[in-house]
């Protein structure tokens, strides 16, 4: 069931959030959004279908994801495989949400999915954030979105990884990709030492 009840959006404050997708991944950026919004201002339909978006069909982020975008805002960072080899998975995330942040342009504190609060600015980070901020739940369907659309852009160009389907996740078939055809220079460096 969606976390975010439409009745209670005057009890949700309107913060930025903060969330990426593709930290995990092996190959691709890890990809960040900034999401400004008063929850009592949009659309309660929209309120209400929010949530972590690995919980949300991709048919239902695909729907979200613009009335996000209509209904708030939205900027978006990368931190490319390069910046992630060299600085590390973890100051490039956080160097990409400063960067998404500074583009919104907006005065407000910012809540962070995660441990790791964003130095310098009000706010504070959130464990389980996509489930207790709307906005970061915002903030992870827009990111993901659009990182999956940029993964299965590449798997055109580079086959024989299976990114048209897992968006650059360690998977079977990508291991096998990564063993048979080495790296690509969409692979993280750092992430797959392992295979040459």
């Amino acid at each position: 069931m969606p976390p975010f009840d439409p009745a209670r959006a005057a009890s949700y404050p309107a913060v930025i959030g903060c969330d990426e997708v593709g930290r995990g991944a092996l190959s691709g950026p890890v990809m960040v959004a900034a999401v400004w919004f008063d929850p009592a201002a949009i659309p309660g339909s929209l309120l209400g279908a929010l949530d972590d978006s690995k919980k949300l069909p991709e048919s239902v982020r695909d729907r979200l994801a613009p009335l996000i975008r209509a209904h708030g805002r939205v900027a978006l960072a990368a931190g490319s495989p390069a910046l992630i080899d060299r600085i590390n998975i973890r100051a490039a995330t956080l160097d990409a949400m400063g960067r998404a942040v500074a583009k919104l342009g907006i005065a407000a504190p910012v809540y962070v999915d995660g441990r790791d609060a964003l130095p310098g600015l009000p706010g504070r980070a959130v464990i389980g954030g996509e489930r207790q901020v709307p906005q970061i739940a915002a903030a992870s369907i827009v990111a993901k979105v659009l990182r999956d659309a940029y993964m299965r852009r590449l798997a055109r160009r580079h086959p024989g990884y299976g990114w048209e389907r897992n968006v650059g996740y360690g998977t079977e078939l990508h291991r096998a990709g990564l063993a048979t055809l080495g790296r690509s220079p969409h692979h993280r460096v750092s992430f797959t030492k392992s295979f040459g």
